[in-house]
């Protein structure tokens, strides 16, 4: 039987004193630039999402280094910033920028430059702006959810010196004013955004070999949920990560008190990896005299699904295939629903659309 190595999220005393944390309280730095540059299995970026009053989604990204395609890992910081942007006709607009040596991060606060692109805030209130050949896109983003992280947001791979790969969503849920520019057509939208800052010290398809995550705004109520399954290694465990707030609070976050399902899986039609039609995240914290939410992902429609490998090219290609890499990464569009199913007081279920995804980076278990 092979060696198995322990993968945990860091919540003890000790953890938050090793990693300079407080337990209950996010500091401003903490959305700053967390690895060392362009330091060797390090990476890192700030991301952002929202789903507009017209039903567009738009999704920006500035990464440290090009990790697509599961390398890039040792590759000194060299960023890019994505933007993807898909409206309810079907329109597909993507486009990305190579930063190359132009850019800077700040450490204390987030503060990223990449070219003439920047992502700028304070925990609060964030500023985007994004110019790639013929697309513009200046957003703004003011938090209606405060800053939240799962216990330290270091999950640890490894039984001596783990890895670590860590998550820092700072704004759960908030309003977004929104100004796109796409082939000279400029539109001027409101909706409803999220952005998260992810960092790490290993090559991802060393520890994940697959994630769901997805957030979603369903009447008064904010959810974020993900369910990591790490790879072989670690035993291919799993971290539930959970939160639940009603009219801007926090009403539910313990993961531990999370029991994650999929259900109806059937393989994508472009990466082959099995999709789940149904995914079903169930928080159950009546033993303790607590609350009892059942939330509901129902796919309708996958808006992105790309092959890793494709995005590699020349001999790093190759060698991808050599030794059998076929990571995928879907993104989805669908309906949420959340139920409050506790006895006390009248049950209470809402539906909405959301925006989650399925990053596949290793082999199918199933």
């Amino acid at each position: 039987m092979p060696h198995t190595e322990n993968c945990t999220m860091a919540a003890t005393p000790a953890d938050y004193q090793h990693f300079g944390l407080a337990m209950d309280e996010i500091a401003g730095w903490e959305d700053g630039f967390r690895t060392d540059p362009g330091g060797p299995g390090t990476f890192e970026w700030w991301y952002f999402d929202t789903v507009l009053e017209d039903g567009s989604t738009l999704v920006i990204t500035f990464l440290v280094k090009d990790i697509r395609g599961g390398g890039g890992i040792k590759q000194a910081a060299s960023p890019v910033v994505t933007l993807e942007l898909d409206r309810p006709d079907g329109t597909h607009v993507e486009r990305e920028f190579e930063g190359h040596d132009d850019f800077a991060f700040a450490t204390d606060r987030c503060d990223v430059r990449v070219g003439p692109n920047t992502f700028t805030g304070d925990l609060h209130s964030y500023s985007i702006h994004v110019e790639i050949d013929d697309v513009t896109a200046d957003v703004t983003l003011s938090g209606t959810v405060p800053s939240w992280r799962p216990e330290t947001g270091h999950m640890l791979f490894g039984s001596d010196k783990p890895h670590l790969f860590a998550w820092l969503p700072s704004v759960p849920q908030g309003a977004v004013e929104a100004t796109l520019t796409v082939e000279g057509e400029t539109r001027i939208l409101t909706g409803t955004g999220y952005h998260d800052h992810n960092w790490g010290d290993a090559a991802m398809p060393d520890l994940i070999n697959h994630w769901y995550w997805a957030r979603g705004e369903v009447g008064d109520y904010c959810v974020i949920a993900s369910n990591i399954t790490a790879e072989r290694k670690y035993g291919h465990s799993e971290i539930p990560i959970f939160m639940l707030a009603k009219d801007g609070v926090i009403v539910a976050d313990q993961s531990a008190l999370v029991r994650f399902d999929n259900r109806d899986e059937q393989p994508d039609t472009v990466t082959g990896k099995p999709v789940a039609n149904t995914t079903i995240y169930e928080y159950d914290a009546t033993a303790q005299g607590g609350e009892h939410y059942r939330v509901t992902f129902v796919r309708e429609n996958t808006i992105v699904h790309d092959r890793m490998i494709e995005s590699i090219s020349g001999p790093k290609r190759l060698l991808a295939r050599l030794v059998g890499f076929d990571g995928g990464y879907m993104r989805f569009t669908g309906q949420v629903t959340v139920e409050h199913l506790s006895s006390q007081g009248a049950p209470e279920t809402v539906t909405a659309p959301a925006l989650w995804e399925l990053m596949y980076f290793g082999k199918t278990l199933r």
